[in-house]
C-alpha cells in the first residue's frame, strides 16, 4: 500500500489530493492548488477582446480555439504562452516532490468567499504541472472540470487503512478507542460517551450498534453521492456518451453538444470499463512477476563477477610473478585493465538494477492504486478516470517489453593472457580477446505476443533466446512484398522492436529477423504470417494539413478559420485494394463549394482541391457538382448537398477508378479512369464549412454485385 502513495499525492502542494477535479489531460489537481496556479493572460490577445475589437471573426470559431492546448508535448517549461505575445515568461518554479509549477502572475485579490467559490480572473489560463499543457478557463472557471471522486474515496480508504485504531468522535481532549459505531448517527463512541450522548432508549433504542471494524466496512460500502453533470449542475449523471468518453446527463442528451453523439447505459459501460481494465492488470501483473525473477537473476550475476573477477586476478598474478622482475613492471598495467573491466561491469549491472527496482516500484504502485479503483462504487465517477488508467496500464506494460528484461552485461570477463612469448617479448605482453573469434549470434525469437498489425501498419518484436551467451550487435528485419514475392530488408538496427508503415491493405506478408555481430550473422527466425486490416481505419492528418484548418472530435471533424478554401489530407495513403470511406456535411449556408477527393501527399494545400495536377476531386455546391483534376472541369451534374448529406469516395485501385456518391447515390459517370499510384483521401473547404470524416467502411454492396458482373 505505501508504494501506491505516490499516486495519491497532489503535485503541486506534495500532500494527499483534497477536492481533487480532473483536469482535460486525465492529470489532477487539489481544487486549490489549481486556483494557486492560474495565470491570467493579456485581456488584448484574449478571444473576447479580439470579438469586441471588430475583426470579422464569428463566435463559433473560438469555441474550440479556447480549449486548444496553448503547448506542445515537449515545452521547455517557462511561460512563454503560445498565442499570447506579450505573456509573461517567468520561469517555472518546483513543486515538493519535484513537478514543474507556473506562479501566478500577481497576487489573487482579496474576498470575502471560501478559495474554492471564489470567482476567477478573466481570461485565466491553467497549465497542468506534470505535462505542461495549458488551456483558458471559461466563464465557470475551476467549476467546468469534474471532481474525481473515485480519488477522493481511495485517499479515504487509504489513510483509514494507515490508523492504528478508530477513535471515539465525541471525546473532547485525548480520544479514546472507539468501541461501538451507530449506522444510523454515523458516528463512533467509546463505553463513556455511547452511555452519555447515545442512551439505549427513547427514540435512540432502534438504533444499531456494531462493533468499529464492521462500521468502518459499512461506511466505506455505503453509496456515495451521486456525480452531477458540469454543464447542468441540478442533474445527476445518467448515460455514457461513446464519442467523448465522458458521464453525460438527460439534458445533455436532449439540447447539449451530446445530442447527436452516440451513448449507452451507464452501469453497462462501468462494467465493461472495469472489466478492461482487469484485464489490462492481468499483463501488468505477469510483467511484475518477470521483473522481479530478472532482479534475483541480476543480484545472482553480481556474485559471480565477484568470484570471477577473484579467480581471474589469482590467475594473473601466478602468471605474473612468474615472469620475475620484469613482468612485475608490466603486471600493475594490466591488473589496473582487469578492474577497470571489473568496475565496469559492475556499474553496468548495478545501475540495470536501480533502474528496474525504480519501475518495479511504480509498476507496483500503479497496479495497487487500479485494483482500489476497482473497488469504487460510483459509475460515474471510475469511468470519468477509467481511459486514462486503462491506457496507462497498457502504456507501462508495453514499457516492461522494450528489452528492459534483459541483462545489458555478461558475467565473463573476455581477457586471456598469451605468456609463450619468450622473455625479451615481455615488454610487448598484452591481454588477448579469448573470443575475438567468438561465434555468430543465436537466432532471435520473435515474441508472438507483442507482435499485431493495424491497418496497413505491422509492429514485430524479438528477443535473443535466454541461455544465448553470444552479444548481438544488431538486427535486420525482412519482409515479403504481401504477394508472395522475394524479402528485402525493412530495419536494420539495435533495436529489438519495429512498426512497418505503408504496407499494402487486405494482405498477408512473411516476416523474418536475424542478428549479425562482427564474426558473422546468424540464421533466420521462424517466419512470421501478419495480415493487414481489410478496411482502414483513419483521421485527418494535422501535421500535413494547411495551418488554417482547424481539427476536432480527435481530428475526425475539420472546418477552416479562413474564407479561401484550404486542403487537409488523411493520415493513410493506399496503393492497392478497394477502398470506401463517407464525408457528413455538419455545417453549410448554401454559398461555398468544397471539394472531395484523393492527391498526393505533395499537393497544394492553398487552393481548392483539383487545381494541381497532384488532385483528383469532385467539387459540388447546393445545386450541382463537377469533376476536376489538373484545374479542368468536367462532367456538370444535377444534385449538390445541404446540411447533414454524406458524401461518399470510393477509390478501387484494382480497377484504377475513381468514384463519387452524394447521400448513397452515384453522383454522375465513374469520374477518373487510369488512377494509379499512392493516393491520401483529400478535402479543401473555408470557414463555412464543416465535415465529419466516416472510416472502416465496407464497400457498398451495390458496387460489389456490380464489380461480380463485371
Amino acid at each position: 500500500m505505501e508504494e501506491m502513495e505516490e499516486e495519491l499525492k497532489c503535485p503541486v502542494c506534495g500532500s494527499f489530493y483534497r477536492e481533487p477535479i480532473i483536469l482535460p489531460c486525465s492529470h489532477n489537481l487539489c481544487q486549490a492548488c489549481a486556483r494557486n496556479i492560474l495565470v491570467q493572460t493579456p485581456e488584448s490577445e484574449s478571444p473576447q477582446s479580439r470579438r469586441a475589437s471588430g475583426s470579422g471573426v464569428s463566435d463559433y470559431d473560438y469555441l474550440d480555439l479556447d480549449k486548444m492546448s496553448l503547448y506542445s508535448e515537449a515545452d521547455s517549461g517557462y511561460g512563454s504562452y503560445g498565442g499570447f505575445a506579450s505573456a509573461p515568461t517567468t520561469p517555472c518554479q518546483k513543486s515538493p516532490n519535484g513537478v514543474r509549477v507556473f506562479p501566478p502572475a500577481m497576487p489573487p485579490p482579496p474576498t470575502h468567499l471560501s478559495p474554492a467559490l471564489a470567482p476567477v480572473p478573466r481570461n485565466s489560463c491553467i497549465t497542468c504541472p506534470q505535462c505542461h499543457r495549458s488551456l483558458i478557463l471559461d466563464d465557470r472557471g475551476l467549476r467546468g472540470f469534474p471532481k474525481n471522486r473515485v480519488l477522493e474515496g481511495v485517499i479515504d480508504r487509504y489513510q483509514q487503512s494507515k490508523a492504528a485504531a478508530l477513535k471515539c468522535q465525541l471525546c473532547e481532549k485525548a480520544p479514546k478507542e472507539a468501541t461501538v459505531m451507530c449506522e444510523q448517527c454515523d458516528v463512533f463512541y467509546c463505553d463513556p460517551c455511547r452511555l452519555r450522548c447515545h442512551p439505549p432508549r427513547g427514540p435512540l433504542a432502534k438504533h444499531r450498534l456494531v462493533p468499529p471494524a464492521q462500521g468502518r466496512v459499512s461506511r466505506r460500502l455505503s453509496p456515495r453521492k451521486v456525480s452531477t453533470c458540469t454543464d447542468h449542475e441540478l442533474e445527476n449523471h445518467s448515460m455514457y456518451c461513446v464519442q467523448c468518453k465522458m458521464p453525460v446527463c438527460y439534458q445533455c442528451l436532449e439540447e447539449g453538444k451530446h445530442s447527436s453523439h452516440e451513448v449507452k447505459a451507464l452501469g453497462a459501460m462501468w462494467k465493461l470499463h472495469k472489466s478492461q481494465l482487469s484485464q489490462a492488470l492481468n499483463g501488468l501483473s505477469d510483467r511484475a512477476k518477470e521483473a522481479k525473477e530478472f532482479l534475483v537473476q541480476l543480484r545472482s550475476m553480481v556474485q559471480q563477477i565477484q568470484e570471477n573477477s577473484v579467480e581471474f586476478e589469482a590467475c594473473l598474478v601466478a602468471q605474473c610473478d612468474a615472469l620475475i622482475d620484469a613482468l612485475n613492471r608490466r603486471k600493475a598495467q594490466l591488473l589496473a585493465r582487469v578492474n577497470k573491466e571489473h568496475e565496469h561491469k559492475l556499474k553496468v549491472v548495478r545501475d540495470q538494477i536501480s533502474h528496474c527496482t525504480v519501475k518495479l516500484r511504480q509498476t507496483t504502485g500503479l497496479m495497487e492504486y487500479c485494483l482500489e479503483v476497482i473497488k469504487e462504487n460510483d459509475p460515474s465517477g471510475f469511468l470519468q478516470i477509467s481511459d486514462a488508467l486503462i491506457r496507462r496500464v497498457h502504456l507501462t506494460e508495453d514499457q516492461w517489453g522494450k528489452g528492459t528484461l534483459t541483462p545489458r552485461m555478461t558475467t565473463d570477463f573476455d581477457l586471456s593472457l598469451d605468456n609463450s612469448p619468450l622473455l625479451q617479448s615481455i615488454h610487448q605482453l598484452d591481454f588477448v580477446q579469448v573470443k575475438a573469434s567468438s561465434p555468430v549470434p543465436a537466432t532471435p525469437i520473435l515474441q508472438l505476443e507483442e507482435c499485431c498489425t493495424h491497418n496497413n501498419s505491422a509492429t514485430l518484436s524479438w528477443k535473443q533466446p535466454p541461455l544465448s551467451t553470444v552479444a548481438a550487435e544488431g538486427y535486420i528485419l525482412e519482409l515479403d512484398d504481401g504477394s508472395g514475392g522475394q524479402f528485402r530488408e525493412v530495419y536494420v538496427g539495435k533495436e529489438t522492436m519495429c512498426t512497418v508503415d505503408g504496407l499494402h491493405f487486405n494482405s498477408t506478408y512473411n516476416a523474418r529477423v536475424k542478428a549479425f555481430n562482427k564474426t558473422g550473422v546468424s540464421p533466420y527466425s521462424k517466419t512470421l504470417v501478419l495480415q493487414t486490416s481489410e478496411v482502414a481505419w483513419f483521421a485527418f492528418d494535422p501535421g500535413s494539413a494547411h495551418s488554417d484548418i482547424i481539427f476536432s472530435n480527435d481530428n475526425l471533424t475539420v472546418t477552416c478559420s479562413s474564407y479561401d478554401d484550404r486542403v487537409v489530407l488523411g493520415k493513410t495513403g493506399f496503393s492497392k485494394g478497394v477502398h470506401y470511406w463517407e464525408l457528413t456535411i455538419d455545417r453549410y449556408d448554401n454559398h461555398p463549394d468544397p471539394a472531395f477527393g484523393v492527391a498526393r501527399i505533395d499537393v497544394m494545400k492553398d487552393v481548392m482541391l483539383g487545381k494541381d495536377d497532384k488532385a483528383w476531386a469532385m467539387y459540388v455546391d447546393n445545386n450541382r457538382s463537377w469533376f476536376m483534376h489538373n484545374n479542368s472541369h468536367t462532367n456538370r451534374t444535377e444534385g449538390g448537398i445541404t446540411k447533414g448529406a454524406t458524401i461518399g469516395v470510393l477509390l478501387d485501385l484494382n480497377r484504377k477508378t475513381l468514384t463519387f456518391f452524394i447521400n448513397n447515390e452515384q453522383q454522375g459517370p465513374i469520374a477518373f479512369e487510369n488512377v494509379e499510384g499512392l493516393f491520401f483521401p483529400a478535402v479543401s473547404l473555408n470557414r463555412n464549412v464543416q465535415v465529419t470524416l466516416h472510416t472502416g467502411l465496407p464497400v457498398p454492396d451495390f458496387y460489389s454485385s456490380r464489380a461480380s458482373i463485371a
